[in-house]
């Protein structure tokens, strides 16, 4: 059953006619050659907010995620510590543009999972979902609090 909702939630998505996208600060909007996705986030902008992330949570919708935002692009680091359940993270550069993806971190794991050098944001969704709706580095964000003058994928 699972399964068929992550495969429904990409076919849905993928068949979204872009027009019908719309950037909100609670919406992350993915493209990539062949398809595209979007997640309802909560935003993680705030110190306190990106150390507490997603620990402690049982669950996450397949359609959901958190967005990290910091202020200024950076070396990112992540662990997993006090988190539950497992999760991708795709690290994203200014232009909104993922470098690199750590796919299905484990639970509790208290490994560093780095990101690489000029990190801007890190969008945290459910384990292995990148790879299963096809998202990998070079994928676009469009997002409000990306610089529209220089985002790879400005908002709709």
């Amino acid at each position: 059953m699972r399964r068929w909702g992550v495969v429904s939630l990409f076919l849905f998505l993928a068949a979204s006619p872009a027009a019908a996208l719309e950037c909100r600060d609670d919406l992350a909007l993915f493209r990539w050659p062949g398809g595209q996705a979007q997640f309802n986030i909560e935003i993680a902008d705030e110190p306190a907010e990106r150390q507490q992330g997603l620990m402690y949570r049982e669950s996450l919708a397949t359609s959901a995620g958190m967005l990290f935002i910091y202020d200024y692009p950076q070396t990112s680091v992540f662990w997993m510590k006090n988190t539950l359940i497992p999760l991708d993270m795709l690290f994203i550069d200014s232009t909104g543009v993922v470098r690199q993806i750590q796919a299905d971190a484990k639970p509790l794991d208290e490994t560093h999972l780095e990101g690489g050098d000029e990190v801007l944001m890190v969008l945290e969704i459910n384990g292995g979902l990148a790879r299963r709706i096809g998202i990998q580095p070079g994928a676009e964000l469009a997002h409000p609090r990306l610089d529209q003058t220089t985002a790879a994928y400005r908002c709709p």
